[in-house]
């Protein structure tokens, strides 16, 4: 992970993307999508690192960033799929929950496919939903950090995406905080993409 010294900063900018992404994802798709891929990419970097020097580890989230903006850009035309897949398996894994335990790999797998095909079929609500869904949860991950509570933060780093749904005695006003925004950003998102339709059959 990176130095202590730098936890506000990336908090500010979890902050900052989130709400880019949860607000305007549909009309700056590849830009979030690039913006994402350098987070995961900075993030996996010095997690792999381990405890090395701070210009090493600063070294290292850069061009690790970097490398994942690239990769998130080159799959620019497979993003549609991959937010369908990748929303199916979160709906599933929050499904699994309350059930308790893992969500089998089969249904997994299948569940992705028919999401990516469906993703496909309604492209555009599918990236405003998707990119709204990350951006408020980055977006809240990232003020949680701001306030005090780097601990949410250093454990989604380190692999547990549910802290926002866990069942802690915050979790859940965050779980309702996260799919608040959440529809708040999809409904902005579409009042923009319908203006934007109507400017260009004016002209």
């Amino acid at each position: 992970m990176l130095p202590a010294s730098y936890a506000t900063a990336t908090a500010v900018v979890l902050v900052a993307g989130g709400l880019l992404a949860c607000f305007a994802g549909y009309r700056l798709f590849r830009l979030v999508l690039g913006l994402y891929g350098f987070v995961a990419g900075a993030i996996l970097t010095t997690v792999m690192m381990g405890d090395a020097g701070m210009w090493t580890l600063v070294l290292a989230a850069l061009v690790g960033g970097l490398v994942g903006a690239l990769l998130m850009l080159a799959a620019y035309f497979f993003g549609v799929g991959l937010l369908g897949a990748g929303l199916t398996v979160l709906g599933i894994n929050v499904v699994w929950q309350f059930i308790g335990g893992d969500p089998p790999t089969a249904v997994l797998v299948i569940g992705a496919v028919i999401g990516a095909l469906a993703a496909l079929a309604i492209a555009r609500f599918v990236v405003i939903f998707g990119t709204a869904l990350a951006g408020s949860w980055t977006a809240l991950l990232g003020a949680l950090a701001l306030s005090g509570r780097s601990d949410l933060l250093e454990a989604a780093s380190a692999g547990d995406i549910w802290v926002l749904i866990s069942p802690q005695p915050e979790g859940w006003w965050l779980t309702a905080a996260w799919f608040g925004l959440t529809l708040a950003g999809a409904l902005v998102q579409i009042a923009t993409a319908r203006r934007r339709k109507r400017r260009k059959r004016k002209d």
